[in-house]
C-alpha cells in the first residue's frame, strides 16, 4: 500500500526490463565508436586502437558495474513509486553520457579537461545512483530488506571520493586520474555481496 493517499506504489519489472535495454543501447553506441586502426603495423596498432580499446574497457566495466549493482538493487525491491521512476531516469541520463566522455578521453587523453570530464560524469552517476538507492529505500521502508543489504554504503562514498580525487588531480597529471577512476572499477568489479545476504 502507497503511504500517502493518492500515490500508487508500483512492482519493479517494468522499471528493471526498460533500464536493461537502456544500458543495453549505451554499451551498443561505445562499441560503434571504437574506431579499427589506419594502418596495418603494430605502431598502428598502439596509435590508433590501443588508446580507444582501453578507455572503452574502462567505461563498458562501469556500465557493467552500474547494470550488475542495479539488477541487484531492484531485485531487493518490493515496490517502486514515481520519485523511484525519477530517480532510475537520472541514473540513466547521467550513464548516457558516458559514451561522449569514452571518445572524449580516447582522443584527447594526455590531456587533464578530457579526465576531469569523464570524472565529473562518474561522480554524477554516483550520486544518482545514491539518489535512487535512497528513493527505493524511502518507498520501501527503512527496516526492510533494501535497507538492511544497503547498510552505510562504504564503497559508494570511498567510490565519489576516489573520483573527487581524480579530478582535482587530472590537472597535475591526467594519468593520476585514470589510475583512481580505475581503481574504483577494480573495486566494484565483484558484485556487491550485501545483496547476496
Amino acid at each position: 500500500m502507497a503511504d500517502r493517499p493518492g500515490e500508487i506504489e508500483l512492482g519493479t519489472e517494468r522499471l528493471e526490463a526498460f533500464s536493461d535495454a537502456v544500458f543495453a543501447v549505451i554499451i551498443t553506441i561505445m562499441a560503434l565508436t571504437l574506431k579499427a586502426p589506419e594502418g596495418h603495423g603494430w605502431a598502428d596498432v598502439r596509435d590508433d586502437l590501443l588508446p580507444g580499446l582501453i578507455v572503452y574497457a574502462l567505461s563498458f566495466t562501469m556500465i557493467a558495474i552500474y547494470w550488475n549493482n542495479h539488477h541487484h538493487l531492484l531485485r531487493a525491491a518490493e515496490r517502486i513509486n514515481g520519485a523511484v521512476m525519477w530517480a532510475n531516469l537520472f541514473l540513466l541520463f547521467c550513464l548516457s553520457l558516458v559514451p561522449v566522455m569514452t571518445v572524449w578521453v580516447r582522443e584527447e587523453y594526455e590531456h587533464p579537461l578530457p579526465a576531469v570530464g569523464y570524472g565529473l560524469v562518474a561522480i554524477v552517476a554516483a550520486v544518482a545512483y545514491s539518489i535512487l538507492v535512497r528513493s527505493l529505500i524511502r518507498v520501501n521502508g527503512a527496516d526492510s530488506t533494501l535497507a538492511r543489504a544497503i547498510g552505510s554504503d562504504l564503497k559508494g562514498y570511498a567510490s565519489l571520493v576516489m573520483y573527487a580525487a581524480g579530478v582535482a588531480l587530472a590537472f597535475v597529471s591526467p594519468w593520476i586520474a585514470y589510475a583512481l577512476y580505475v581503481a574504483v572499477a577494480v573495486m566494484w568489479f565483484v558484485p556487491d555481496r550485501r545483496f547476496a545476504r
